[in-house]
């Protein structure tokens, strides 16, 4: 059988295949005309809670962004055509200026949740993961999938981290050891002097990577944090998150602090491109904005002590908090996350095991008061 191809059969085909295409694509897109397009103002709708529900599951903060955030954020939109390399650049710069540092020791991420998975991603080569029981264990948990090992650690009795079982944990196996602090989902910190001991300890070609997404909420932040031992342990990696205390959880910043060489590794595993124009102009906007953090602060605070309170009233009790969040000890989360359910109350199922603790988010002070009413109603009947 002959297969020669006239060049006229072949210009021939290509036509025939180009008008079938266009045809194809002017289907499509009179399809897509015909499809109901919510108009921009509607378009907001599609973000944040739903209309009724009070959100207090995502220890997400309603308080924010600032309102010098959201002014820098709707002019950066204009810009979304671009990569956004140079506001990476000055956020890092800021970021870096803050904590006395070099550029090199920031890494900006796509939230603190990005550079915890590439962390775990690039150190459980090194060997086990060891990381306490009950944990935010969202990013070690992709390392697991890939056949990373974690040594998981019970908690102490009172559910604080056992930093001396996790010393008597530390085998030759191990290369990085994650902590929260504060923890999530307890809520309670680590005392601070308590925990650079422990990192001390440690073995320096072994990696410690501490969480520290609500380290702005704590009683003493400067105390509690361990960003002062970066000076000491290169292998040492600091989280912090824009999600929490500058109510910018949709806008997806975060960053870590470590040696130069740690965050060469680790930029080799993020996967974002120089993150987001929006929310690098609204964390370079609100990063310094003092005023609008000790207002956001505040009304967490502020949310959190009505929690307790009404956590107290209804006979219940709860771990003590350092967060924008409280764990309270329950008959059954799962019982009480249906029952708040019906009242368009959204919390937090059991975590694991942990079927008599309950956490709640701190959120506007009309929800919590709609996650009292069922609180007391539930427990207090």
């Amino acid at each position: 059988m002959s297969h020669a191809f006239t060049r006229r059969a072949l210009i021939g085909s290509a036509t025939a295949g180009t008008a079938l295409g266009l045809a194809a694509t002017g289907a499509s897109r009179a399809a897509l005309a015909a499809s109901p397009v919510p108009p921009p103002s509607a378009v907001g709708d599609l973000f944040g809670p739903p209309s009724g529900l009070a959100q207090l599951s995502r220890n997400e903060n309603p308080f924010g962004p600032s309102p010098k955030a959201l002014q820098a954020l709707t002019q950066a939109s204009g810009h979304g055509a671009y990569y956004a390399d140079r506001g990476v650049a000055y956020l890092t710069d800021m970021i870096a200026e803050r904590f006395g540092l070099a550029p090199d020791n920031v890494i900006v991420s796509s939230g603190s949740t990005e550079v915890l998975c590439c962390a775990s991603m690039a150190l459980a080569e090194q060997g086990a993961i060891l990381c306490p029981d009950l944990f935010w264990d969202t990013t070690v948990t992709y390392a697991e999938k890939k056949g990373a090992r974690l040594k998981r650690v019970p908690l102490a009795p009172d559910m604080g981290i056992d930093l001396a079982a996790m010393k008597a944990a530390i085998t030759p196996d191990v290369g990085l050891i994650h902590i929260c602090n504060p923890n999530n989902p307890t809520a309670m910190s680590l005392d601070g002097d308590a925990l650079r001991a422990f990192i001390r300890g440690v073995d320096p070609a072994i990696t410690v990577l501490v969480d520290e997404a609500y380290m702005e909420l704590t009683a003493r932040p400067e105390y509690t944090s361990m960003v002062d031992l970066l000076a000491e342990r290169e292998n040492l990696i600091i989280c912090r998150t824009f999600s929490k205390i500058y109510g910018m959880a949709g806008l997806r910043l975060g960053y870590a602090l470590t040696s130069p060489a740690m965050a060469e590794k680790l930029r080799g595993y993020l996967m974002s491109f120089g993150g987001n124009s929006a929310g690098l102009a609204a964390g370079i906007a609100s990063y310094q904005d003092e005023a609008f953090l000790s207002f956001s602060k505040a009304r967490i605070l502020e949310a959190r002590e009505a929690i307790l309170d009404a956590v107290g009233a209804a006979g219940l009790t709860a771990l003590p908090s350092d967060a924008s969040f409280v764990y309270v000890k329950v008959p059954n989360a799962d019982a009480l996350k249906a029952e708040m359910a019906k009242a368009q109350v959204a919390i937090r199922p059991a975590y694991g095991t942990w079927t008599h603790y309950s956490r709640v988010s701190t959120g506007r002070m009309e929800d919590v008061a709609r996650y009292a009413e069922v609180l007391r109603r539930t427990y207090k009947a």
